[in-house]
C-alpha cells in the first residue's frame, strides 16, 4: 500500500497539556483504530528495510512495541524489548535518560543481544531523543551496532533528531509536527 502522509498525519491526534500543561502530546492511537493507516504505516517501514542489512529489531517501551512486533513479524528477525525500569523479569542492563518532562530509566535484557548484532530501533515519535539515545547506549554496551532509529512522528523543534545525526545514528521518521502543528 502506497504511504498516505496527510492520511496518517490527520489521524495523529494532538492532545493538549498533556501529560503537563505546555506539553501537545501526539496520540498515535487513532492510527492503530484505522487498519488502512496502520498497513500504510507498517508496509512503508516494511518495503525500507525488507532488505536492509541488520539482525534485530529494537522496540521502545511501550507504543514502539506495537510497531516493532509487526515488523518484527514480517521482517522475520529477532524483537528486542526496551523497557522502563522494572519491568524486565531477568538480568537487565539500566541507562538513565532526561525526557522532556524529568528523568527515566531504560531497561533491557542483558543477554538479548551480542558482538556483531545490528539493530533497527523503533519507537512512535522522536522528541528529546533521550529514549533512543539511552537505547543506543545500551546497544552499545551489548557489544551490538546500531543500524538506525525509526520512528512515524519527528518533532524537530524538540532537537531529538539532531542529537541522534550528531551521535552519527542514521535517522527516519514517516512524517514531522512543529510544535504549534494543532
Amino acid at each position: 500500500m502506497i504511504f498516505d502522509e496527510f492520511t496518517v498525519k490527520s489521524l495523529i491526534r494532538p492532545v493538549p497539556d498533556f501529560p503537563k500543561p505546555g506539553v501537545v502530546f501526539r496520540d498515535i492511537t487513532p492510527v492503530f483504530q484505522s487498519p488502512r493507516a496502520l498497513r500504510m504505516v507498517v508496509d512503508s517501514f516494511a518495503q525500507r528495510y525488507v532488505e536492509a542489512d541488520f539482525s534485530h529489531i529494537g522496540a521502545m517501551d511501550a507504543r514502539g512495541f506495537l510497531l516493532g512486533s509487526v515488523l518484527a513479524y514480517q521482517l522475520n528477525k529477532p524483537l528486542v524489548l526496551f523497557r522502563k525500569a522494572g519491568k524486565l523479569p531477568a538480568d537487565v542492563l539500566s541507562e538513565s535518560y532526561q525526557t522532556e518532562y524529568g528523568e527515566a530509566l531504560l531497561e533491557v535484557h542483558a543477554d538479548s543481544l551480542c558482538d556483531g548484532d545490528k539493530v533497527l530501533l523503533l519507537d512512535d515519535l522522536i522528541a528529546t531523543g533521550g529514549t533512543l539515545l539511552a537505547a543506543a547506549r545500551l546497544i552499545r554496551r551489548m557489544g551490538a551496532e546500531l543500524f538506525e532509529a525509526a520512528a512515524i512522528i519527528d518533532l524537530p523543534e524538540l532537537g531529538g533528531s539532531q542529537k541522534l545525526q550528531d551521535m552519527h545514528i542514521p535517522t527516519f521518521t514517516l512524517t514531522a509536527f512543529a510544535l504549534d502543528d494543532r
